[in-house]
């Protein structure tokens, strides 16, 4: 998540970059525990939207959707 946000920022320099990473564990999902469903989420916000929070919660209600 760290190096898709700040790989975005540095070649495109926007004034802001924000990533959300919804993924399943492999080694959850397949092998070893045997767990459906299980999920990890990261996130990094770079710029506007790690400055501005009216920005932020904005983004996060989209993403919500």
């Amino acid at each position: 998540t760290v190096q898709i946000a700040d790989a975005v920022n540095e070649h495109l320099q926007p004034r802001g970059v924000a990533v959300v990473i919804e993924a399943c564990h492999h080694c959850m999902c397949t092998r070893g525990v045997h767990k459906d469903g299980v999920t990890m989420t990261t996130s990094r916000m770079v710029g506007d939207f790690k400055t501005d929070a009216d920005l932020k919660r904005e983004f996060y209600e989209h993403i919500r959707r």
